[in-house]
């Protein structure tokens, strides 16, 4: 039996251990201050624990300061699995925190309590991210129940923070701790995919938040000659936002959607009564843009149509950015790609291609830096979705393609 075959069969004998930590994650909702949570601590501290139970000895933290949370810290966890050569590492790269769970009459199910049915897992996180968490974490195990060393160092990293930009997570680890990193390092991030776990990502849009605020004059209801309405200004420029889909309006089937998307979401709670004018209005953009549109001439092009708008309603209009990220792409024959491709197509026997992806994901701060990193998954993509699920074959078959790559000479 060959050192896959014996990893393969100890993970395929693991799925009740998985869904038991899938079960414990899912227990801790890690929760940005942002989103109204206490942060990761608590889960990093059970997933902590249980590394250690199972066997991991090298685990270390590298906590980001945040006052905001209980404990003060944002944590970053590593555990190393040691190779036979360290001439470089193979990381897995999986973040801690959640999104909110949004509107509870939404879920048929405990969004905090792991239901599994008809092969699936039911919780929030539970495919974003802790699928891709669990398949690194078990990929890993089975190479240290087994007593069968990868061909090079392992390491396993938790990350903080990364469904609020990051700042918490990686970003602190490239600023403070980058000597943990080498260029000739493999990184693989699971954390976007397809149903079929055959798409690697390569290149994401240019990610690009913005909270609006539109300041007028607060008036009553029956008399907005004596006031100037925020909402309805700020609504004109969501729509006037949104028409820049038809200025960028480059298409790239890389991508999917092959286009720039500009979408308002969020908006904050302005008066307290219908009968009352606005003097202030808060909406949020959010942005994914081509590759190919320098973020400059975007910003340029938005405060034309800011202008635009403040002239029109007497308004003023204040902008921020909440994220703007723009990274170049992996090369589509780095060795990530060729290592990754190979393991897909040792444990699946079907061939890998690669994409581009419209989400945010922490490999953009890695491109960023010089870092090949490589997105990859087998998901039915219910991230950020009521009754979100990971479907456990999923879990169990990208487990055996991590460790297919760790095994790799």
């Amino acid at each position: 039996m060959s050192d896959f075959d014996t990893v393969r069969n100890h993970i395929r004998a693991s799925v009740g251990e998985m869904t038991a930590l899938q079960t414990l994650l899912t227990a801790h909702p890690a929760l940005a201050p942002e989103s109204g949570g206490d942060g990761e601590l608590q889960k990093c501290i059970a997933l902590e624990q249980w590394l250690a139970a199972h066997g991991f000895t090298d685990l270390r933290r590298f906590d980001a300061p945040d006052d905001r949370v209980p404990g003060n810290v944002r944590p970053n966890l590593i555990a190393t699995v040691p190779g036979k050569s360290d001439a470089l590492t193979i990381w897995v790269m999986a973040h801690l925190d959640v999104v909110p769970v949004g509107e509870p009459s939404r879920w048929h199910t405990d969004p905090w309590t792991v239901t599994e049915k008809d092969g699936r897992l039911y919780g929030r996180g539970t495919e974003d991210n802790q699928q891709g968490l669990v398949s690194g974490v078990f990929a890993a195990l089975s190479l240290l129940k087994t007593g069968i060393a990868p061909a090079y160092t392992v390491r396993l990293l938790f990350m903080a923070d990364e469904e609020c930009g990051s700042a918490y997570g990686i970003r602190s680890l490239l600023d403070k701790h980058g000597d943990l990193f080498r260029k000739q390092d493999i990184i693989v991030i699971p954390d976007g995919g397809d149903s079929k776990g055959e798409t690697i990502e390569i290149a994401e849009k240019t990610i690009y938040w913005l909270r609006v605020h539109t300041s007028g004059t607060q008036c009553h209801g029956s008399r907005p000659d004596e006031g100037t309405n925020a909402c309805l200004a700020a609504s004109d420029l969501a729509l006037r936002l949104h028409d820049l889909e038809r200025h960028f309006d480059a298409k790239d089937p890389l991508f999917t959607p092959d286009h720039s998307t500009f979408q308002p979401t969020k908006r904050d709670a302005n008066v307290g009564s219908v009968n009352i004018i606005p003097g202030d209005d808060v909406f949020y953009m959010d942005c994914r843009i081509l590759p190919q549109y320098p973020l400059d001439d975007v910003r340029a092009e938005i405060q034309k149509r800011i202008a635009a708008v403040e002239a029109q309603y007497g308004v003023r209009i204040d902008t921020q950015e909440i994220q703007a990220e723009q990274s170049p792409a992996t090369p589509a024959d780095a060795p990530v790609v060729q290592r990754l491709s190979a393991a897909i197509r040792q444990s699946r026997g079907i061939p890998a291609r690669t994409i581009g992806i419209g989400g945010g994901t922490v490999g953009a701060y890695l491109r960023c830096k010089g870092y090949h990193a490589a997105v990859w998954s087998t998901l039915d993509e219910r991230a950020h979705q009521p009754d979100e699920y990971c479907v456990i074959k999923n879990m169990v078959s990208d487990a055996e393609t991590l460790a297919a790559l760790f095994l790799q000479a």
